[in-house]
């Protein structure tokens, strides 16, 4: 069980790791050693995901999902398996406590008068300079 917040928690059978070669520099392990690490999660046939985490990950991800739901973490940070491995388990727990997080809703607010004004005067001011620049002086020979 991976452990989100202290209500959400994942099944490891839900995730889905496969390595494979890391790009970049490597020395000689480079053409030998699959290291870097691929998280495989199905956001939406999760069975452990609740539904409203579920609807914000969806939103937060996007175009991050592939056309069957499933969010792929690629990890290629480090030169072995288990640091990659964990870094794409960090990095996966942190989009869940993102999307598990509850936004606050907005308060509508109206401008006070006097700010209304401020911006009413500098407006007119900002015309009025405007107005100055087009004019052109006559010249009287």
């Amino acid at each position: 069980m991976i452990k989100i917040t202290p209500n959400i928690c994942i099944h490891e059978s839900e995730l889905k790791f496969t390595f494979m070669r890391a790009p970049g520099p490597g020395g000689q392990n480079v053409n030998k050693v699959a290291t870097a690490a691929l998280l495989r999660f199905n956001v939406r046939h999760s069975v452990t995901l609740p539904e409203d985490v579920r609807i914000r990950l969806l939103m937060l991800l996007g175009k991050k999902l592939t056309l069957q739901g499933d969010l792929i973490i690629k990890a290629c940070r480090y030169r072995t398996q288990e640091r990659n491995k964990q870094d794409a388990l960090y990095r996966f727990q942190e989009l869940l406590r993102r999307a598990a997080t509850i936004p606050k809703k907005r308060k509508k607010t109206r401008p006070s008068f006097a700010s209304t004004q401020r911006r009413l005067t500098k407006k007119k001011l900002h015309g009025k300079i405007k107005s100055l620049r087009g004019s052109k002086p006559t010249s009287e020979h």
